[in-house]
């Protein structure tokens, strides 16, 4: 299968679903309150409907494959994110633009998330290696990302300018299809404690 492929995902914790215009009202709610994260670009509840079509306009040009993430606990849409970099013939991907409502920050969303996706990437779309990046100054992020089990590649200093004109380091993580069968223990151990 094509990593541009819409499609949904999920499992016992989340379901993830190709973005639509329809996940406009429910992000935007989710979105709430989430302004306290200046190192990361999570767009503010009236921003969704932009963000969306964005996101798409990305997608249509197949550079990237959007999903709302839904808490199959809650039943509302809690975030978004997204295969990026896609690099098919390479059978690489980035894993990004992930954001989750406070609500959902520290639950079994996120790693029901990266389950799920990064299960699509290793097994249905024979990817090789599928990176994550964040900013450095995200350590929630980094921290998060180092559980999942990747390696820190190595950061890109200088890579971006942000939106209040800062410079940012991004932090490069990967993980390997060799090293998606322990990732993907671990990640369904962690999920048995919730």
């Amino acid at each position: 299968m094509e990593l541009i492929a819409p499609v949904m995902l999920e499992n016992a914790h989340v379901r993830l679903e190709p973005l639509s215009p329809d996940h406009a009202d429910e992000l935007a709610l989710a979105a709430e309150g989430l302004e306290y994260a200046w190192y990361t670009a999570i767009p503010r509840p009236d921003e969704i409907g932009a963000e969306i079509a964005h996101r798409l306009d990305l997608r249509d040009r197949g550079v990237m494959n959007p999903w709302a993430i839904r808490s199959v606990r809650t039943g509302r849409a809690v975030g978004m994110t997204t295969f990026c970099g896609i690099d098919q013939p390479n059978r690489h991907v980035e894993v990004g633009y992930t954001w989750l409502a406070r609500s959902a920050q520290g639950t079994e969303v996120n790693p029901a998330v990266k389950l799920a996706v990064l299960g699509h990437a290793f097994e249905a779309c024979d990817t090789i290696a599928v990176e994550l990046r964040t900013h450095w100054h995200n350590h929630q992020s980094r921290a998060a990302i180092a559980r999942l089990g990747a390696k820190q590649d190595g950061v890109l200093r200088s890579h971006r300018i942000g939106p209040d004109g800062t410079l940012r380091d991004t932090v490069v993580f990967s993980i390997i299809a060799a090293e998606w069968p322990t990732v993907r223990t671990g990640l369904t151990e962690r999920l048995r404690r919730f």
